[in-house]
């Protein structure tokens, strides 16, 4: 057997496991289909006739990737939490014995699905805030920037919403491994990621409430979606970016290290 052999078998397995249980489906089609629908409904309340309005329309357009994300991260905790729920994980892991190749390719498949999803997401959202914004006075006859791909500030807020997306599935997926109960690791993610966002507002201190969104998984990775007014953030859209992978990255490494340790 080659060294890539264990993972190629993890990897086709993985697959298989999400491709034959149809809710995968559904709830990222329900992910995919909230973001747009919220992002538009975002963009038809948004209105500024007389234009000069301290509005970004890339960032607007983006609006439902704060409640798509939410079905992204229980998909991600249901690929693990599920298998621990019905016992699989016992199956899974006599079949591959080495964790940390079930966990790479937990990850491997799931974000290659995020990333196909959040690519639609992003992309019918801004095709309906262009569609919309400009009606509304937001839009280049009013002065505000096209939302074109050719714009790169609106290339980088699109790819890097997609980005995000998948992000917050790996971070998820560490979560669920880590804390394996589904509804646990639901409302820790979720927690982490609209939770600190309110603490920041009410931290009755403006140094304090910085720094908090400066950290937290949400409002630091969101940064990438600005596309004006860039002076403004807490943090930089690509250092806020870079945050959440941080985050990604320590949950991926502490739910390796338990499942490693621990009994399926």
């Amino acid at each position: 057997m080659t060294p890539l052999e264990p993972i190629r078998h993890a990897l086709h397995a993985e697959w298989t496991k999400l491709r034959t249980v149809a809710s995968t489906f559904w709830l990222l089609l329900a992910a995919a289909a909230l973001t747009v629908a919220v992002s538009a409904a975002a963009a038809a309340a948004v209105r500024c006739p007389a234009g000069g309005c301290a509005d970004d329309p890339a960032r607007i357009s983006l609006t439902g990737i704060y409640l798509g994300q939410a079905v992204i991260a229980i998909v991600a905790v249901m690929a693990v939490s599920g298998e621990y729920g019905t016992g699989m994980i016992r199956l899974t892991l006599a079949a591959t014995p080495r964790r940390v190749a079930v966990l790479a390719a937990k990850a491997a498949v799931l974000t290659g699905l995020v990333l196909v999803t959040g690519a639609l997401a992003v992309l019918g959202s801004l095709l309906a805030g262009g569609l919309i914004l400009p009606g509304h006075g937001i839009g280049p006859a009013h002065g505000y920037p096209a939302i074109s791909p050719g714009d790169g500030p609106v290339l980088r807020a699109a790819f890097g919403s997609v980005l995000y997306l998948a992000l917050i599935a790996l971070l998820s997926l560490g979560a669920a491994t880590a804390l394996r109960e589904a509804a646990v690791a639901i409302g820790a993610v979720l927690g982490l990621l609209y939770v600190v966002p309110i603490i920041a507002v009410f931290a009755g201190n403006a140094t304090l409430s910085r720094h908090l969104e400066q950290i937290a998984p949400m409002t630091a990775g969101l940064a990438i979606q600005t596309t004006t007014r860039l002076n403004t953030l807490p943090i930089s859209p690509w250092a806020g970016l870079g945050v959440l992978a941080a985050w990604a990255a320590g949950a991926l490494i502490l739910g390796g290290m338990l499942l490693r340790s621990r009994d399926a």
